[in-house]
């Protein structure tokens, strides 16, 4: 205590007992963990314990007898221990608080966040007493208490909650018991798959609707009867060993095929478990089966389009180089032909010009049946093909076999080559022709096919709207094993000589260049079904022709023309075949030489250039460089390899293209229609 209070005390107790009575209410208070100040009426402090300085960090000097309540109130004030305002406004508030004399109680938090009780209470007439009372750890713990009563009634909450979801799944599952029958096996019906159960005689208790009908029967007269009775002897043949692996105890899965009631052969992949009771007897197996002849015809068709792309990567290189050597050929013995007029030695020269067109014929075929033959789509209407084809199937066929037309009642169009088209129905019609000996009927069918989802995913085509063909005979019908390799090239069944084993490749080739797809159906003795689909289009509006265009001479070019080739003989047959046309002709080996003179020579006419070609600057290039330089020049292409074409998107779409090899007459045509698709024959300034 202050020196003041105990000399103004002794003043008043002087006598021994009441100074050890004073020294041990002080000690007391002292001991107290609460804090104690006693105001007067004015009010000023009058005493104090030791707990005071603890709890609110009053400085010594301003704890002493006679202190202004109004100096304690201004110091936290002025700390921030009423928080954040005026000053004075804080202090006036406080002390007229203080001069109404009225018990009081409040929890303050302090700036280092200790959490004080302050209680108020008037001595009547006489001043008050306050007491600081530090419940940090009360309310924590109060607070912590609250959390985990929070908790604990979420976690109830959460319990009880999932007591109900429980009781409500419960009662779900009973109602489901209850049903559980019928419902099994209406879903056993429903899913695709195979499912049944045979017991330890092997004979069925139980299939499902999928399963009976995949062997022709019905749910009710499978059940009981063997699996031999039902597989038949060969395929039962096939399965018996996994059924005694299963009647061993082990889980299996096996494929096998057979043939269905219409004598089509069908796959199917199955899984068997075995049924093992609680004590370990063998009680029969499970079986669970799914179709797979669709996705075996699909892996079959990979196989014969990864074949297929084989022999047309190998087919396109040799193609250019083929194209390269029939264009001297054929350019040499055309040029010969016209000097011999006729004359002694054309008899020879006849012939040979023929062959060489012949292998530019058999290179198209390879091209196209390895989907590299560039196509000229357009809108066909396929119910008028067919029909203008019938007169020629006629008479192709033979008085012995009956052709029949099933055509739409309306005009249908095919996006497609009308000339490759009419080739593949020809070329089916002679392959039935080849299978009907004896004679037989002929069905041409066309009709329109929608193909969206799955269909379209194993039809391996884009969903839409299609024309489909079927082109069925009454023939010897197809083995298995001839089916699986009737689209692979030089594949035939006909004896040496009588075929080149092209015709149905080629046929492949062309439908799926086209974007459809092809499927063949045969039956053994019963007959052939080759089913292909078109992309269908709307019709094309027809353009007016203008009138002259067709007959318009060549307009004459008034500079040479340019030819860039990098093969020399090829080059020079080229070279001879325009100056017999009356042009002069510049030579180029390479994309950069022909650049060059591009640069150099301002009065070129005309372009032509190959485009295969070595040096870093191939054709299309040549030709984009041309076209920055002078944007009239006329430009012609020529390539020998149907990959080389310009792409739609590119910036050399648009130029003509001639293909290798050709003939004088050819050549002069292109030039032709080249001048008159560009009439500003005058070469541009460099």
């Amino acid at each position: 205590m202050a020196k003041a209070v105990e000399d103004e005390l002794q003043l008043t107790a002087s006598s021994p007992e009441q100074r050890r009575r004073y020294d041990l209410l002080m000690a007391g208070l002292d001991l107290l963990d609460q804090a104690i100040a006693v105001f007067d009426a004015s009010p000023k402090l009058v005493t104090w314990n030791k707990a005071l300085l603890r709890l609110l960090d009053f400085p010594e000097s301003l704890v002493r007898v006679g202190t202004p309540f109004e100096a304690f109130v201004r110091f936290n004030a002025e700390r921030g221990e009423y928080g954040e305002g005026d000053i004075e406004k804080l202090v006036a508030a406080r002390m007229a608080s203080a001069r109404a004399f009225e018990p009081h109680y409040v929890e303050r938090v302090r700036p280092n966040g200790r959490v004080l009780a302050v209680r108020g209470v008037p001595i009547p007439n006489l001043g008050f007493v306050s007491l600081w009372t530090d419940v940090t750890e009360q309310r924590r713990a109060e607070a912590l208490i609250q959390e985990q009563n929070a908790r604990l009634e979420a976690r109830v909450r959460e319990r009880t909650a999932e007591l109900e979801k429980a009781n409500r799944e419960i009662d779900q599952i009973a109602e489901a018991l209850r049903l559980s029958e019928g419902r099994m096996r209406l879903i056993l019906d429903a899913i695709p798959a195979m499912i049944a159960h045979v017991d330890a005689g092997r004979r069925y208790r139980f299939a499902n609707r999928a399963y009976a009908e995949w062997f022709g029967l019905t749910k009710e007269s499978i059940v009981g009867r063997s699996i031999v009775e039902v597989f038949g002897d060969d395929a039962y043949a096939a399965i018996e060993p996994y059924l005694e692996d299963a009647e061993n105890g082990e889980r299996v899965s096996y494929e096998y095929a057979r043939r269905n009631a219409e004598g089509r052969l069908v796959h199917a992949r199955s899984a068997v478990v075995p049924d093992v009771s609680l004590e370990g007897g063998f009680r029969g197996y499970f079986v669970m089966s799914i179709d797979i002849t669709e996705q075996k015809a699909s892996q079959a068709a990979l196989v014969q389009a990864q074949k297929m792309e084989a022999v047309g990567q190998l087919t396109g290189g040799l193609a250019h180089d083929f194209n390269n050597l029939l264009t001297i050929i054929i350019g040499n013995l055309s040029a010969l032909q016209g000097k011999l007029a006729g004359g002694e030695g054309s008899e020879y020269v006849d012939p040979s010009l023929q062959a060489a067109r012949r292998g530019a014929e058999l290179i198209r075929r390879l091209l196209t049946f390895s989907r590299r033959q560039t196509l000229e789509p357009t809108a066909v209407e396929v119910g008028e093909l067919v029909r203008n084809m019938t007169q020629l199937l006629v008479r192709t066929l033979g008085e012995t076999i009956a052709v029949h037309l099933q055509l739409p009642d309306r005009p249908m169009y095919a996006l497609a080559d009308a000339n490759q088209l009419e080739n593949a129905l020809i070329n089916l019609a002679i392959n039935a022709r080849d299978a009907m000996p004896e004679g037989g009927e002929l069905t041409i069918t066309v009709q329109p096919r929608r193909v969206d989802g799955a269909l379209a995913k194993l039809g391996e085509v884009a969903p839409g709207d299609y024309v489909q063909f079927d082109v069925s005979d009454t023939g010897k019908g197809i083995e298995p094993a001839v089916l699986a390799r009737v689209f692979e090239p030089f594949f035939t069944t006909k004896p040496f000589g009588g075929g080149s084993g092209l015709g149905l490749s080629m046929v492949y080739g062309f439908v799926r260049q086209s974007g459809g797809n092809i499927r063949i159906l045969s039956t053994p003795g019963k007959g052939t079904s080759v089913r292909f689909v078109l992309p269908e289009t709307p019709p094309l509006k027809q353009a007016p022709v203008a009138a002259g265009r067709r007959d318009a001479p060549a307009a004459v070019l008034t500079g040479p023309i340019l030819l860039v080739e990098d093969e020399p003989e090829v080059r020079k047959v080229i070279r001879m075949q325009l100056t017999a046309l009356g042009h002069a002709v510049l030579e180029a080996s390479d994309g950069v030489e022909a650049l060059a003179l591009l640069e150099s020579v301002e009065d070129i006419a005309v372009l032509i250039s190959d485009t295969v070609m070595p040096g870093g600057l191939n054709g299309r290039e040549l030709a984009q460089r041309a076209r920055a330089l002078r944007p009239a020049l006329p430009i012609l292409l020529v390539t020998g390899y149907a990959r080389d074409l310009p792409a739609g998107d590119d910036a050399a779409a648009g130029i003509p293209v001639l293909r290798k090899p050709f003939d004088p007459p050819a050549l002069a045509a292109a030039l032709a229609s080249l001048t008159l698709t560009d009439p500003t024959t005058e070469p541009s300034a460099t």
